[in-house]
């Protein structure tokens, strides 16, 4: 089952990021990535058209306070959000906590290792602060740099299942897990 979630406090500290809530004063931040063809295609959204667009999301955010802010070097350069997994889809979990993680970096920063770092703050929060019992995480089969932060991150393909896309689509999606190694029924 969809545990709740709520960010309201939480900062995590790694090497090199700070993963915290979203702020109004990222907007600037937010739509410079946002905006750049390619970005939001992988997590199946198109690129922001306007500063106005990355202020709804933005405000949706930090409203709804489930999406950590990928903050480097004092900039917010990507997110990871804490969505609720399609419980549908995966009856043999409903009678665990969990929910499924999304994720988007700044196209400038890809291959810097920078996303498997903020994914295991992430799990690692989710394990041992919040008790989830597992966390799941999708990919497109096109999208090989969102399947390699799944492999260093240690999650195991379930399967496959569709998903609709924010641009309207259906996209096959590939399904991984990663079960908390201290949980009793996991």
């Amino acid at each position: 089952m969809n545990a709740s979630i709520d960010l309201t406090g939480v900062a995590l500290r790694t090497e090199r990021l700070t993963l915290r809530p979203w702020r109004a004063s990222d907007l600037d931040d937010f739509y410079a990535y946002a905006r750049v063809d390619g970005v939001g295609q992988m997590a199946g959204w198109l690129p922001h058209r306007s500063l106005e667009e990355s202020r709804e999301i933005l405000d949706m955010f930090i409203r709804e306070n489930k999406t950590f802010a990928v903050v480097h070097q004092g900039r917010a350069v990507g997110s990871v959000g804490i969505e609720c997994y399609n419980e549908a889809a995966f009856p043999e979990l409903a009678s665990l906590r969990g929910r499924e993680i999304g994720y988007v970096l700044s196209r400038d920063l890809w291959g810097q290792g920078l996303m498997p770092e903020a994914v295991r703050a992430v799990t690692g929060y989710l394990f041992d602060i919040v008790k989830l019992d597992f966390v799941l995480v999708g990919h497109f089969p096109w999208n090989h740099q969102s399947e390699r932060v799944i492999e260093k991150c240690g999650f195991e393909y379930v399967k496959t299942i569709p998903y609709e896309t924010r641009c309207g689509t259906v996209e096959d999606s590939r399904e991984y897990i990663l079960r908390n190694p201290r949980s009793q029924e996991a």
